[in-house]
């Protein structure tokens, strides 16, 4: 399977994004031809080698003739669906921008739908996430994956006036994902575009393994002294994901704790890296009702969560055992109910077939902001992933 890794060692936006993938392969007239293809046929293509901390890298820029400042999302969509882009690329896209309207709504207090899309909405920034989406589609990548994001320091000044590195859309964009502040001196150096297509396209971090195909860095417009301010993006082939493990199970016995202190510890332990908490009900000696508390996780930590067990409960034994788990491929996509986004865990079956489930955190953040009940928008949740199970 081939996958592409974005390291986004200096931060991310959507031209480095672009450059890098001249590198790895894209055809720059390809690219060249794009914003005609988008009906924007008075837009030119700038793209250039230049160096950035002693590394070759692509520049790419748009010459962009007077445009309006910035769009609300409804027209980003209709210029979008005259591209005659591939309908998975086109779905992505909007996603996307979406993502982006959800969060500035959410920050500004108002519906995606009203949100006008400033920096986001210019002619540059709509060419930035079709040309990566589409760009990474040229090159039959089947899934992207991203490392820790450096998020630059200080300040940014953007349409609503001065902003914190990184600006707050960005952040919420980048949400779930991990990321480290600086280096000093480095201002912004992830932009909302950057932080939207790692929210769209990202599948989770780098595969522990993979055979690298081709790199390339795509260069950031800052040019710092002493060190690169580029996008690195690898081409690799990694083999279709296991889906079987061994894993150990931790079991005791529990008979003289309170279930709210009980269900504190099992949290503890969850937030400590156990893959799964059960705790089932048991008859212990002369008929006390108790716990069985199973802690599923990896061998590596076994005895971390064992010594847990044995302080966070007032259990005296713990046993032991290796299984074996089957778990199914999945990776976590973003669908957009009433104007916000929601997480949904997507899964292959054995039979090649697809589900959904939302996540319920995301369910019942849009249920207290929507004033609906949570139930509600699981449902719409779910119909809008269903829209993905065909890839």
């Amino acid at each position: 399977m081939r996958v592409a890794i974005l390291d986004p060692f200096s931060g991310i936006a959507g031209d480095m994004t672009l450059g890098a993938l001249l590198q790895v392969g894209l055809d720059p007239a390809w690219l060249r031809a794009l914003p005609a293809t988008l009906g924007l046929a008075d837009v030119g293509v700038d793209i250039r080698e230049v160096i950035r901390g002693d590394i070759v890298c692509q520049k790419v820029d748009f010459v962009i003739p007077p445009q309006p400042h910035g769009r609300h999302i409804r027209e980003i969509r209709e210029l979008v669906a005259q591209s005659g882009a591939p309908p998975r690329v086109r779905e992505r896209a909007d996603a996307t921008f979406t993502s982006i309207a959800t969060a500035e709504g959410e920050i500004h207090g108002m519906p995606a739908e009203e949100v006008h899309l400033h920096e986001v909405g210019a002619v540059d920034a709509i060419l930035d996430v079709v040309g990566v989406i589409w760009g990474f589609d040229q090159l039959g990548v089947d899934r992207v994956y991203c490392g820790p994001i450096a998020l630059g320091e200080g300040t940014v000044k953007a349409a609503h006036g001065l902003l914190p590195v990184p600006a707050p859309a960005t952040l919420k964009l980048l949400e779930g994902h991990p990321v480290r502040p600086g280096p000093e001196g480095s201002g912004e150096l992830v932009t909302p575009t950057g932080a939207a297509l790692v929210r769209t396209l990202s599948s989770g971090p780098p595969p522990l393994e993979y055979v690298p195909v081709s790199s390339g860095f795509g260069a950031g417009t800052k040019d710092f002294r002493g060190r690169a301010n580029a996008l690195r993006i690898i081409l690799a082939d990694v083999g279709e994901p296991s889906t079987r493990e061994v894993l150990v199970e931790l079991i005791c016995d529990i008979d003289d704790m309170s279930a709210e202190y009980l269900a504190a510890a099992t949290n503890r332990i969850r937030e400590a890296g156990a893959l799964e908490v059960t705790v089932l009900p048991a008859t212990m000696k002369h008929g006390r009702q108790g716990a069985r508390v199973e802690v599923l996780c990896r061998p590596a930590e076994a005895q971390r969560l064992e010594d847990l067990l044995l302080v966070e409960t007032t259990t005296i034994g713990v046993r032991r055992r290796a299984v074996e788990r089957r778990a199914l491929e999945r990776e976590v996509i973003h669908v957009t109910v009433l104007g916000h986004s929601v997480r949904a865990k997507l899964v292959t079956l054995p039979n090649g077939g697809r589900r959904a489930k939302p996540e319920f955190a995301d369910v019942e953040r849009v249920a207290l902001a929507t004033r609906r009940p949570p139930q509600d928008i699981s449902r719409l949740a779910a119909a809008e992933a269903e829209r993905h199970t065909d890839g």
